[in-house]
């Protein structure tokens, strides 16, 4: 795709606002203020990271046994559809720049698809550990040896936390680009004459998916110590 010659958007084509002086302070300001929310974001995650990681320097015989209860293949598969998505959001992008409509909308479409194959696993491997009560609270269950049940209630506190705080990064990723998937199928202007928009969506979704890259070996494969 990189040896592809890319349409730039026309200054006089695309939709200046009137807080701007010009297109250039205009797409710098898209790009600030999206780096900054992700900035912001990675601030979030990183709090829960923190515990996690002191969590497991302190438990980390229990936590692999622990960890031994959730599915590494469900996780895997999960792991390849954001994978496969971020590519689609890329083409996306891609066609976006080339000004190919039709083809960003394809890529939008399978990548939305992409975001709820990833809900569907979510919401199986969810369902196991609510049918084996291992969700926190006053029934939490554990008969597990190797393992107490606080720390293995603590594990859970946190892999339920931290799953469901992505997976509504995810839901939200969905309807962002549903909406811009709909701004572009009637050819909207906002979108059609720059590509922007397209990309700063994208680079959320790829933020999304780079989360998950961290939680899936962080969960499913930590190695026995």
């Amino acid at each position: 795709m990189s040896t592809a010659t890319h349409t730039r958007p026309d200054p006089a084509e695309v939709d200046l606002h009137v807080q701007f002086e010009d297109i250039e302070q205009q797409n710098e300001t898209y790009l600030v203020g999206m780096w900054t929310f992700l900035v912001t974001e990675v601030m979030f995650f990183g709090g829960l990271f923190l515990v996690y990681i002191l969590q497991r320097w302190m438990h980390a015989p229990q936590w692999y046994v622990i960890h031994e209860q959730l599915d590494w293949r469900l996780g895997g598969l999960n792991t390849m559809i954001l994978l496969f998505s971020s590519f689609t959001m890329a083409c996306a992008v891609h066609f976006s720049q080339l000004r190919k409509f039709d083809k960003q909308l394809q890529m939008l479409g399978i990548t939305i698809l992409c975001a709820f194959g990833f809900l569907v696993v979510k919401f199986f491997e969810w369902s196991a550990k609510i049918e084996h009560h291992l969700v926190p609270g006053a029934h939490f269950e554990w008969a597990h040896a190797g393992a107490s049940k606080g720390v293995a209630e603590m594990f859970f506190v946190l892999y339920f936390s931290m799953t469901g705080l992505h997976a509504i990064h995810v839901i939200i990723g969905i309807i962002v680009i549903g909406v811009l998937a709909t701004l572009v199928a009637k050819r909207h202007t906002s979108v059609n004459r720059d590509y922007l928009p397209t990309e700063m969506i994208g680079l959320y979704w790829h933020f999304v998916d780079l989360v998950w890259i961290f939680l899936y070996p962080l969960f499913y494969l930590i190695p026995k110590s």
